[in-house]
């Protein structure tokens, strides 16, 4: 089992840069592919961005796709979302989670796949 705890989020502006970083705790990170997902007001939860256990991969939803950078340091045991250029349209919680099947492409892995998450944080971008 991993526990996971995201930190970073924040009131930014539009065009505003944040980094959000999940730190997990438990079994050995490397056992984990990691997703970032978000939940906006009102709407369900969605794929943001996903990294393979060695970090050799990476996945992005298209809303994100040449904003965000999803990165892990597998010494720190840290997942990161770096998030450039927000838009108000990025306001939502964001959550980490932990998917245990590692033997899989990143990109074939649906939200009710991934095993573990984290508590979410808030970010907020104002127009």
């Amino acid at each position: 089992q991993v526990q996971l705890v995201e930190s970073g989020g924040g009131l930014v502006q539009a065009g505003d840069s944040l980094r959000l970083s999940c730190a997990a705790s438990g079994r050995t990170f490397t056992s984990y592919a990691m997703g970032w997902f978000r939940q906006a007001p009102g709407k369900e939860r969605e794929f943001v961005a996903a990294i393979s256990w060695s970090g050799g991969s990476t996945y992005y939803a298209d809303s994100v796709k040449g904003r965000f950078t999803i990165s892990r340091d597998n010494v720190k045991n840290t997942v990161y979302l770096q998030m450039n250029s927000l838009k108000p349209e990025d306001t939502a919680v964001n959550y980490c989670a932990a998917d245990r099947n590692i033997m899989v492409p990143i990109t074939t892995r649906g939200i009710d796949e991934y095993d573990y998450w984290g508590q979410g944080t808030q970010v907020t971008v104002s127009s």
